[in-house]
């Protein structure tokens, strides 16, 4: 796809004891798709990430520079939520509870050395949120990414395009999804999943809203607690 805009979708490798990860498949499924918004068309490349600490963060270096992409959305699981949540804050810390798929597990430290203590996504995520919506799919704000590797990739993220100076335009952010319906059995009970095909359709409307909004919608969204 030479000289065409491009749009970076990131999906993890299965973690956890789990088999699938949805934000592979979802990321693989958008594959070479073209999306249109804003009077704007760019063609979807996805990169797996390896779910380890340090390894996740220089395949995202290199997607980087192979495909020069104008926004980056990395997807991520996160089991028990009920919708799509894009993130608003990436933090300096890595805090893992469990470990990656290399046994790591680090407590407490930074992800990366000096670095500034948090950075808000650059993604238009309310007008992503409402976009979703509109697909069907359940939608919502968060504003914690944890501080597992989905964490880290999304730090990474806004460091490295922070250390470019925006790497010439280039938007980053993160978006955790829901389980699959295969996987809703867990130790506490049935948890809350959404359809891949769905799910597919949601993050393209999402990428989309990403294309048409340079700058964000205004529209109630924050947390009370």
């Amino acid at each position: 796809m030479p000289n065409a805009l491009r749009l970076l979708v990131t999906g993890f490798e299965p973690f956890g004891g789990d088999t699938v990860n949805p934000s592979e498949l979802v990321a693989a499924a958008l594959h070479g798709q073209v999306v249109d918004g804003g009077g704007r068309r760019a063609a979807i490349v996805a990169q797996r990430l390896p779910c380890a600490f340090g390894a996740a963060q220089r395949v995202l270096a290199g997607a980087l520079e192979e495909f020069q992409p104008i926004a980056v959305l990395s997807l991520g699981l996160a089991a028990g939520r009920a919708g799509l949540t894009p993130e608003r804050v990436a933090i300096n810390l890595a805090d893992a509870r469990i470990a990656d798929n290399t046994g790591a597990q680090p407590c407490d430290e930074p992800v990366a050395a000096g670095g500034p203590t948090a950075y808000f996504t650059t993604l238009p995520v309310k007008a992503m949120v409402a976009a979703m919506r509109a697909t069907g799919a359940p939608a919502e704000l968060s504003l914690s990414a944890g501080s597992f590797v989905c964490n880290e990739v999304f730090y990474a993220l806004m460091h490295t395009l922070a250390q470019r100076g925006g790497a010439a335009g280039c938007r980053g952010g993160f978006m955790h999804l829901p389980l699959l319906p295969a996987q809703a059995a867990g130790p506490a009970g049935l948890r809350p999943t959404v359809a891949l095909e769905l799910q597919v359709a949601a993050v393209g409307a999402a990428l989309a809203a990403v294309l048409a909004h340079e700058a964000d919608i205004a529209a109630l969204g924050g947390a009370v607690a």
